[in-house]
């Protein structure tokens, strides 16, 4: 590069001191708006007191700087902290002058404002060429910018986008960059103050830092990384007249498009050629500037040193929603608008809650179980676990890279965040199968009902009219038959609550879902923070028991650790403290928690949670170890979705497998209905070593015995007393379909079961109808007779109910048949029901042996 001739000389800085500036003012003013004031008869008296009613200056002050977010290597925060992402408002490293390549100053000089060293922020020679211009248009068609004046537009450009509104941005940034006299002449103006109080090197180096370059780029270093892959400092002739080409038109010059490859060249060689002319180069110089194209050889894209994007490939979602959730930084500011202007402002250490080496054995495990690449169907995987007592978010990994550019990554990349709402990270959430039936457990508990009582699971389909809705607003009222089945075929006619937990028996809960109303079941969600991922409401249909809402893990996981949590339940946090870059301690989030369950609900609700894991349906996530785990499984229709979740008295975590979109079976994809278990398990080794855990409590004797009742022994009643007796009871009397009678011959469940009140008993009868039943027969004493005598008997007294017998001990043989009575069932004398059966015992005979020949089978 040859020697600058061109070094500040000072004349026109010597004619404009501060006394006498306001009649060459007064020239410009009127040299500038000459078409204006032809309008409004104004002279140039008036314009120089226009001028001089305008601000002197404007505080230059830095741009908005880095923020660093951390990490913490394990649970313990002495074991130290690793930076995760360097995060910019805009993409933009701000470098000294000394940094940059001293081609870039000559072609912003050449390029942009020839007589940069010689002006004080005006150029009189360009005002006087743009007035005669703009007298022939009638308006302002040249402004004669100088790059102080560029320097202010810029500035108001970028203090456009601190105010709190995107409305109040748009608005002064059209204020910005409207054509219009008053700006001009602003801008005259503040460029001559900055001339008074900055010197050229400092104006010519906040130029460079501030301008844009094209989309979210400002500022050479970064520009210079983005189109060129290298250092400000190093960049050839081509590449600075190519940079500075683009600033007069961002949007068709700037090089991440190949068709701006043209306009580009056109005015870089343009630049060149001052450059030349001015001696900033040398012809060599310039002659092979002017010979490379631009082109995609000349142009070398890379992937930008900050952002999330170009963090830790492990944490890279988890970035994303701490940046989504800054206006929920409260330390930050009053309102959601400070906060986003304080984190513009940059110059933060973001020390968060992430868990960076849990987060990689989870990060590791979805990678090596869920492919990214799958192209049989959009397979998508997501897991968070968090911390129960405060609500620190502690992972967030998906099977999907992190890639939020335009281009995008292909199909293994998203920008969408599966862990989160839609608001903060763009997922709608996924069905979460029968972990939702955990909160219909809660709900039955509140009701008073017990972990003991037995329910109805047999029947496959129910009509949704006779399920209570007092919400109103989740989607009722409901009408028709809801079909309903369970996970590969279960055949169970009745279960008791804690059965049907630990084996997921949907049958039992629909039949749970029938006793309650389904806005309780709604309820003990919301209490445990569960919301749609799409931010409606959470429906209320009757099979939303079975897990119909689109909800997203981070909120599972938070709902269950309120569970564990002896029902104390934490908002999720992401961010401990901040430091900024002169060591001030700023803090984080607080953890912000509340009691959704008494501790004898939660307690009861483990409790049958505990036995999936030991037991039942996850069994398969068994972490092992000292650590004890509650958690339940969950997998929709057809097996679209499948999730785990569960937690230990200190961490929590959510697993879910599936389809981001569409309905391909997992049951057809290679272990696809089991990675969730084998995801989460070894998760959950790794977490529990790391934290530890507790025992859960016992279920209270009251929540394990609720409010059942036994079932009586109706054998033989008619249907219409045994329906007055089981209504009494709180149960429910159905004749099996088909079957005529009026008196009750056989019942399901048995005698003596422990059913819930609400549940129904299924009864065969028989006998004529209209037969009257007699229930004043006394039991006649049958000890001592025969089987055959004693049945003759009871015939002749129309006691034709059923008759059990049993040999007795010391019996010589085994035919009951053959014997007499010992003992009787009823005593002798009692009333009972002429259908009432009896059971007796027999002192058996020898049969005798059969005749000769006969084949036995």
């Amino acid at each position: 590069m040859s020697e600058n001739k061109n070094r500040p000389r000072g004349l026109i800085r010597a004619l404009a001191g501060i006394a006498g500036f306001g009649a060459l003012a007064g020239v410009m003013v009127t040299a500038m708006i000459s078409p204006a004031l032809a309008v409004a008869s104004v002279g140039a008296n008036s314009a120089i007191g226009v001028f001089n009613a305008l601000p002197e200056f404007i505080e230059l002050g830095e741009q908005a700087q880095k923020n660093t977010l951390w990490a913490q290597n394990t649970a313990d925060p002495a074991e130290g902290y690793t930076p995760i992402a360097e995060v910019y408002w805009q993409d933009r490293e701000e470098i000294p002058l000394a940094d940059m390549s001293p081609y870039l100053l000559a072609a912003a000089v050449a390029g942009e404002d020839r007589r940069f060293y010689d002006h004080t922020g005006v150029d009189v020679n360009s005002v006087v060429r743009a007035a005669l211009g703009n007298v022939f248009s009638g308006g302002i068609e040249s402004g004669a910018s100088t790059l102080t004046m560029q320097l202010v537009k810029n500035t108001y450009i970028q203090r456009s986008q601190y105010l709190p509104t995107p409305e109040e941005q748009q608005a002064a940034y059209q204020e910005a960059i409207e054509t219009s006299f008053d700006r001009k002449l602003n801008e005259m103006k503040l460029a001559i103050g900055i001339e008074k109080r900055y010197t050229k090197d400092e104006i010519i180096e906040a130029y460079l830092n501030i301008t844009g370059f094209g989309g979210n780029t400002y500022g050479v270093q970064a520009a210079a990384q983005k189109y060129f892959g290298i250092s400000a400092s190093d960049l050839s002739p081509a590449q600075a007249a190519s940079l500075m080409a683009i600033v007069q038109y961002p949007a068709t010059r700037n090089l991440e498009n190949p068709a701006n490859y043209e306009a580009n060249q056109a005015r870089r060689d343009v630049i060149l050629a001052a450059m030349y002319a001015e001696d900033y180069i040398t012809e060599a110089e310039y002659t092979a500037a002017l010979n490379t194209p631009v082109n995609s050889s000349f142009v070398t894209i890379s992937p930008p040193k900050a952002g999330c994007l170009a963090g830790d490939v492990y944490a890279r979602f988890f970035c994303d929603f701490v940046i989504k959730n800054v206006e929920n930084f409260e330390s930050l500011g009053e309102t959601p608008e400070e906060r986003n202007a304080r984190w513009r402002q940059g110059g933060l250490n973001v020390y968060t809650t992430l868990n960076m080496g849990l987060q990689m054995t989870a990060q590791d495990r979805v990678w090596e179980l869920v492919p990214n690449d799958e192209e049989r169907l959009e397979l998508g995987s997501a897991t968070t676990s968090i911390e129960v007592s405060t609500g620190r978010v502690l992972t967030m990994a998906q099977n999907k890279i992190f890639n939020d550019s335009e281009l995008g990554g292909g199909i293994e990349a998203t920008a969408v965040n599966f862990n989160t709402d839609r608001p903060y990270g763009g997922s709608s959430g996924f069905q979460v199968g029968s972990t939702y039936k955990v909160f219909a457990l809660i709900a039955w508990l509140q009701r008073g009902y017990g972990l003991n009582e037995v329910v109805d699971s047999s029947r496959t389909e129910l009509e949704q009219a006779g399920f209570l809705d007092t919400c109103g607003d989740g989607g009722g009222p409901w009408a028709g038959l809801w079909e309903f089945r369970n996970s590969a075929d279960l055949e169970i006619p009745v279960a008791t609550v804690f059965e049907a937990t630990t084996r997921s028996i949907n049958t039992a809960y629909a039949a749970m879902a029938e006793q309650l109303d389904q806005c309780e079941i709604r309820s003990a969600a919301e209490s445990l923070l569960v919301h749609r991922a799409d931010n409606g409401v959470l429906q209320t249909n009757p099979s939303a028991v079975l897990g119909t809402n689109e909800i997203a893990p981070l909120t599972m996981a938070s709902a269950f650790g309120g569970i564990a949590n002896a029902g104390i339940v934490c908002e999720p946090i992401i961010v401990d403290r901040f430091v900024t870059d002169d060591g001030i301690s700023i803090p984080g989030q607080e953890p912000s928690c509340r009691q959704a369950l008494t501790a004898e609900i939660a307690a009861a609700a483990a409790a049958p949670m505990r036995g999936v894991i030991t037991g039942g349906t996850g069994s398969r996530s068994n972490p092992g170890g000292d650590v004890p785990v509650i958690g339940k499984t969950g997998t929709t229709d057809s097996q679209v979705q499948t999730w785990m979740v569960g937690s230990s008295t200190n961490i929590a975590t959510a697993v879910w497998v599936g389809n981001i979109v569409g309905d391909y079976r997992l049951s057809n994809y290679r272990n696809g209905t089991v990675l969730r278990h084998d995801i989460w398990r070894v998760i959950m080794q790794d977490a529990n070593e790391q934290y530890g855990g507790d025992s859960f409590p016992a279920a209270s004797a009251r929540l394990l015995q609720g409010s059942g009742i036994s079932l009586p022994d109706i054998s033989g009643l008619s249907v219409d007393e045994a329906t007055v007796l089981l209504e009494s009871l709180g149960l429910r009397l159905e004749l099996i379909a088909g079957v005529t009678g009026n008196r009750v011959q056989s019942y399901q469940p048995e005698a003596g079961t422990y059913l819930a009140r609400g549940m129904t008993v299924r009864v065969t009868a028989t006998g004529a109808p209209g037969e009257q039943v007699r229930f004043d027969l006394p039991m006649p004493d049958l000890v001592g007779l025969t089987v055959l005598s004693a049945f003759q008997q009871m015939d002749q007294l129309g006691m034709t109910g059923f008759r059990d017998l049993s040999c007795d001990a010391g019996s010589p043989g085994s035919d009951a048949g053959d014997g007499t009575i010992t003992s009787q069932s009823v005593s002798a004398g009692n009333i009972m029901p002429q259908f009432k059966g009896v059971t007796f015992t027999v002192a058996c005979g020898i049969s005798p042996a059969p005749p000769e020949g006969t084949v036995l089978d």
